[in-house]
């Protein structure tokens, strides 16, 4: 006797069912923190290029304070991971510095630095990319824009920050020669911004946290904080980065962010 339509439904049903179930729980932890990953590089796509003035104040952990003003530029590389230029205009023993860093999202960066004191161009070596920038508490690595393929990751959990829902995603670098065993960074869910970075040390001890504040939205779209602590705790030292102005689309090009444009940068 061949069975009816509604038997065959009943006996599909817990199958498909099951399907579902299984297709929902298949995705791993390391499987959506990659997923996350790449939604927030997503949703920062196309922006060009970028001019900012910006001030940076290094803290003791008395509370004494230093202030450099500087000058920004980025820009957006699509095949490949985004340029940087700095340049220090402010204190005078600092006046003339430039850094100039390529992202790549599988090669270890390039980054130059230029000495007005010298007159000269130093690149920074891979193995040294873990050291301090300009004394600051933000090493040369963190100076890097965010590419996916650099890390390795994984969802831990959701988590409320400041009134928002967050992901927290552990980061674990790729290079090598990265000063950090791992970082974890709280990502919004609403616009999948960080505003919360713990930075671990090769020992596995925590050493940093970077915190974002005061993000703000240009040509409807891009999000930029202007404001980021790090803060060192294990020394009490800390570095806020301020944006005075920052704008988008500025005509900037790779003609920009060669090695001549360190010497040249005023």
């Amino acid at each position: 006797m061949k069975p009816n339509r509604l038997t065959l439904r009943s006996l599909l049903l817990p199958v498909l069912l099951s399907l579902v179930f299984s297709n929902v729980q298949a995705q791993t932890a390391e499987e959506k923190g990659l997923a996350i990953a790449k939604e927030r590089k997503a949703r920062d796509r196309g922006w060009g290029d970028t001019q900012a003035d910006m001030s940076m104040i290094l803290r003791t952990a008395h509370g004494q304070e230093t202030e450099r003003k500087m000058r920004v530029k980025s820009l957006e590389v699509m095949e490949d991971g985004d340029k940087g230029l700095t340049i220090f205009d402010q204190p005078r023993d600092v006046k003339g510095t430039a850094f100039l860093n390529f992202s790549h999202p599988l090669e270890p960066d390039d980054q130059w630095m230029y000495l007005p004191a010298l007159k000269r161009v130093k690149r920074i070596a891979s193995r040294n990319k873990s050291g301090p920038f300009m004394g600051s508490e933000f090493a040369f690595e963190d100076m890097s824009s965010f590419e996916v393929e650099k890390y390795r990751y994984r969802y831990l959990r959701d988590e409320t920050l400041d009134g928002q829902t967050m992901f927290v995603v552990e980061h674990v670098p790729v290079d090598k020669y990265s000063g950090y065993s791992k970082m974890v960074a709280w990502v919004d869910q609403a616009h999948y911004r960080p505003f919360k970075i713990e930075y671990y040390d090769r020992k596995g001890d925590l050493l940093k946290v970077l915190t974002m504040y005061d993000y703000r939205q240009y040509l409807d779209k891009y999000w930029r904080p202007q404001r980021a602590e790090m803060y060192n705790e294990q020394t009490g030292k800390s570095t806020e980065m301020i944006t005075h102005n920052m704008t988008f689309r500025t005509g900037l090009s790779d003609s920009d962010f060669d090695k001549n444009s360190l010497k040249r940068a005023r």
